[in-house]
């Protein structure tokens, strides 16, 4: 009998985890949202920005999108992979 809880007890385990882990994406995805707002917005405010503001606003806008690329590629599958 042992088998079967110890079975039970880590499939729950891996359940807490993918649930972390999902909340822990979409806390990132929310962030990332208010980083690339607050860019934006700023793109729109400073109507005579420099070339080097110009060049930390696209320097966070990458950093963001990089990111959200790596936050993206964990939620696919990976191929081989056993859950």
């Amino acid at each position: 009998m042992k088998g079967p809880a110890k079975d039970k007890t880590t499939s729950k385990k891996r359940e807490g985890k993918k649930d972390h882990l999902q909340e822990l994406k979409h806390d990132i995805n929310n962030q990332l949202s208010n980083i690339l707002l607050a860019v934006e917005q700023l793109r729109y405010e400073i109507t005579d920005a420099s070339e080097d503001c110009l060049f930390y606003l696209d320097s966070i806008s990458m950093s963001s999108a990089k990111i959200n690329a790596l936050v993206r590629e964990s939620e696919s599958p990976k191929v081989g992979k056993e859950e």
